[in-house]
């Protein structure tokens, strides 16, 4: 057995609780005694091994990271999942962004902010991955745009680019469009063997 992992959860808002069991679940699914606690300070960033950022309105969670002074801090982080305003916080370039929206620019990807619409134009699909098929939640979806070559996809829907990985160095990101969170563990199970190298 590894040793125990700490992974993170950032929970100001979004799908804090859902990607928190839902990390839980995976571990178990890999017989794995992981640590999975909601991050709301910065004295938690430095404890973590891995952080999940959830969906939600990804100006907000980056003031939020701000005003707590832990926004240069998860740069820092070796293993980040983000899904929906997660997966935007990870990109380098982000397309109809606010004036003043920043992001933590770790993934060479260029993602187009709330691309699939408004909150009443969410919608599901079943979707094809690397890692298995998944019932996919979108809900005010962003949409990954461009990528550079050093990122691997790993799933599309209908020729768009909706989850991708990229490692560089000894540094992990993972992001994905629609929340994993809400259907299956199959993304949580990936990233936290990614996680734990194996």
């Amino acid at each position: 057995m590894k040793l125990q992992k700490t992974i993170g959860v950032l929970a100001f808002h979004g799908d804090v609780i859902e990607h928190i069991n839902t990390t839980k679940n995976a571990a178990k699914n890999l017989h794995l005694d992981i640590d999975v606690i909601p991050v709301r300070t910065k004295e938690i960033i430095q404890t973590l091994d891995a952080l999940i950022i959830p969906g939600g309105e990804s100006t907000t969670l980056h003031k939020l990271c701000e005003r707590e002074g832990m926004w240069e801090k998860m740069k820092h982080i070796k293993n980040i999942f983000g899904t929906c305003a997660g997966a935007i916080m990870l990109a380098k370039q982000v397309s109809h962004k606010t004036h003043d929206q920043k992001t933590l620019e770790l993934m060479d990807i260029e993602i187009d902010r709330n691309a699939y619409g408004r909150q009443t134009e969410s919608f599901e699909k079943n979707v094809k991955t690397s890692l298995g098929n998944i019932h996919s939640v979108f809900i005010r979806a962003p949409r990954i745009i461009r990528v550079k070559k050093e990122v691997n996809i790993l799933a599309n829907n209908d020729g768009e680019i909706i989850a991708c990985e990229q490692k560089i160095n000894d540094n992990y990101y993972l992001a994905a469009c629609f929340h994993p969170e809400l259907t299956s563990t199959i993304f949580h199970e990936y990233f936290i063997r990614k996680v734990y190298q194996i």
